[in-house]
């Protein structure tokens, strides 16, 4: 697992705002994508995106009803990084397209290329009961994780090169790019300030 993740947003919970922002989250990966997990939503459980779904040759599955934990690492994910840099206060709809240009621009960049997180180690003892271990030395990049999955190469997609992610990846480094990030999020919010201003 490589905790590569990308954020987007779309201004309606519906299949017609969904479908653009699936195509984009699924051209953001690097390497193809086998399967596609969701919620019970609507939005996601419908022809269309099962069509699009299966035109990918993707494998869609959901989650069960009343079983928060099938997504569980979604879930902690929303806290570490969608809480952390977006907060819990509410954002209009139609601030959604700031929001979209935002992560696209620094927020997936700088979580998939300079934000390092744990990968546990598991260790089973003399009994057979096994423990993970997180250990600062086994902490990666999702894209440094990525790499360092043996033949890498054959998971990427036909357009994508090492080289090219190489490039994006030491474009600047980790501090750079989290400065760059919280300038970039201060000028996104007061933009929405504005915005909400204009609308009221």
């Amino acid at each position: 697992m490589t905790q590569m993740q990308f954020v987007a947003t779309c201004e309606k919970i519906s299949e017609a705002y969904l479908l653009p922002v699936i195509r984009q989250l699924l051209e953001g990966f690097p390497f193809v994508i086998l399967g596609f997990h969701s919620d019970n939503g609507s939005e996601y459980i419908n022809y269309k995106v099962a069509k699009l779904l299966e035109k990918l040759l993707v494998e869609f599955t959901k989650s069960r009803p009343r079983h928060s934990n099938d997504n569980a690492l979604a879930e902690s994910k929303n806290a570490s990084v969608v809480r952390k840099y977006f907060g819990y206060a509410h954002i209009p709809q139609y601030c959604a397209s700031l929001v979209n240009a935002f992560c696209t621009e620094y927020l997936n960049p700088y979580v998939n290329f300079h934000r390092p997180c744990f990968f546990p180690q598991t260790i089973t003892d003399d009994k057979g009961k096994e423990r993970k271990k997180y250990r600062y030395k086994d902490m990666k990049t999702p894209y440094e994780k990525f790499k360092s999955i043996p033949d890498a190469s054959q998971y990427l997609k036909a357009c994508v090169t090492f080289e090219q992610l190489d490039a994006q990846a030491a474009k600047m480094s980790d501090n750079d790019a989290a400065l760059v990030l919280n300038i970039a999020r201060k000028k996104l919010f007061k933009d929405i300030s504005a915005l909400i201003r204009k609308q009221a």
